[in-house]
């Protein structure tokens, strides 16, 4: 059997394929069919909308789309003004990660947690999302570069 065959077979189980009884001449002969056959049962066009459902169902993508969809969806989610000043990052364990323009930002946004979540289970049931986790901006590290120390790092040397 050549492999457009058995993906032809393997979606028909998966998009069901039950054979349709047609009123008419019986057949006396039944033929053996091994591959596609037009107007066979379970042929019927579907609206693409749900075939795409059923497979992103199938295979387990509904909720990593839903949370792509959320993560693109953050203006509506919590306003033109916050989203000016706030960007989520990535969707992890349950905990959604929001990089703030300022720690006062992330310190406002903490207050308002419960309010966004509420607004994201409504919106994005299959995302997710149990909490929120709002971080400021990226601050300098002494770790890597020219100023680094190896060890421990610098110390007060006066005791």
């Amino acid at each position: 059997m050549s492999e457009a065959a058995r993906t032809y077979q393997h979606f028909r189980e998966i998009f069901g394929g039950e054979p349709r009884i047609r009123p008419g001449r019986a057949r006396t002969r039944v033929r053996e069919v091994e591959g596609s056959e037009p107007f066979a049962p379970g042929r019927d066009p579907k609206p693409l909308g749900a075939a795409i459902d059923a497979l992103t169902a199938q295979l387990g993508w509904t909720g990593a789309l839903s949370q792509q969809e959320l993560l693109s969806a953050w203006p509506e989610i919590a306003g033109e003004d916050i989203a000016r000043h706030s960007e989520p990052i990535a969707i992890e364990g349950g905990v959604l990660q929001v990089r703030c323009e300022s720690t006062a930002w992330a310190t406002q946004l903490r207050m308002m947690r419960e309010e966004l979540i509420r607004a994201i289970l409504e919106r994005h049931p299959r995302a997710g999302v149990d909490t929120i986790r709002f971080q400021g901006p990226d601050a300098p590290t002494w770790k890597k570069g020219p100023r680094s120390v190896p060890g421990r790092g610098p110390r007060d040397t006066y005791g």
